[in-house]
């Protein structure tokens, strides 16, 4: 455990993500040797990030607040300040699958109104994506965007996307690698309506919005992370110059 107490915020948000991520990694390699199911997998990985976490942000930030997947309501994040909003495992059916890489490790802070810091580990691909230093998004150049979405549904709203900019499908599994897909220039559009919570999206978007892509509701407004409900169902990151046309293929 790091006890430096020099290191900032930001700084602290990657190395969670790396670290974690590292952690998961030798944790999923020995739940597979030793044969165990599924479930079993998901659940041990689950308790082994959460646990690293909020032992290291226990140690080293002791007065915020914690909004986790995981974890117990941290009343404290209804006063507001600063509030740590985190995904030990985003993706663990990916994560139960031998061969899959799309999961991801998500750290996001959350200051009033605003992100602080924010990072996104893909350890099966030795990957993190941080807001400092921000992402260059590359250029692009392609006949159709690519519309990435869930692999088991794709919400309607993705449905009308498709339709109207005549988009090509990818599917993938956890948000994080989603979004990421898009700051790599895999895909071009994320748009997410099923149902979704805060720690899902917080650290994806906290990166992507740093990136310069475009992030918000499905009805164009700004994402308002912290709020009382957990629940934050809806989501779109896309290339900037698809925003519009995104916007109007949902609402006309």
């Amino acid at each position: 455990m790091s006890t430096a107490a020099t290191e900032g915020d930001q700084e602290l948000a990657t190395r969670l993500a790396v670290e974690a991520g590292e952690l998961l990694v030798r944790t999923r390699a020995d739940l597979f040797a030793q044969g165990l199911n599924h479930w079993s997998v998901k659940d041990a990985g689950d308790d082994a990030a959460q646990s690293f976490l909020m032992n290291e942000l226990r140690a080293l930030r002791p007065d915020d607040a914690v909004l986790s997947e995981e974890g117990r309501e941290d009343p404290r994040r209804f006063s507001g300040g600063r509030v740590w909003i985190i995904d030990p495992l985003d993706g663990t059916r990916e994560f139960a699958e031998r061969d899959r890489v799309d999961w991801a490790v998500h750290i996001a802070l959350w200051h009033d109104d605003h992100f602080v810091a924010g990072a996104v580990s893909l350890p099966a691909l030795g990957q993190v994506f941080a807001m400092d230093p921000a992402p260059v998004v590359p250029a692009v150049s392609r006949p159709r965007p690519i519309l990435i979405t869930s692999r088991n549904q794709a919400p309607p709203s993705a449905h009308w996307v498709a339709r109207g900019l005549d988009c090509d499908a990818l599917r993938l599994g956890s948000a994080g690698a989603k979004t990421m897909a898009v700051i790599t220039g895999t895909a071009d559009i994320y748009v997410h309506d099923g149902g979704m919570y805060q720690w899902d999206s917080a650290a994806p978007a906290a990166v992507a919005q740093v990136a310069g892509l475009h992030v918000s509701r499905i009805d164009g407004s700004p994402i308002i992370y912290n709020g009382r409900d957990a629940w934050l169902p809806d989501l779109i990151v896309c290339r900037p110059e698809l925003a519009d046309p995104v916007l109007r293929a949902l609402w006309g």
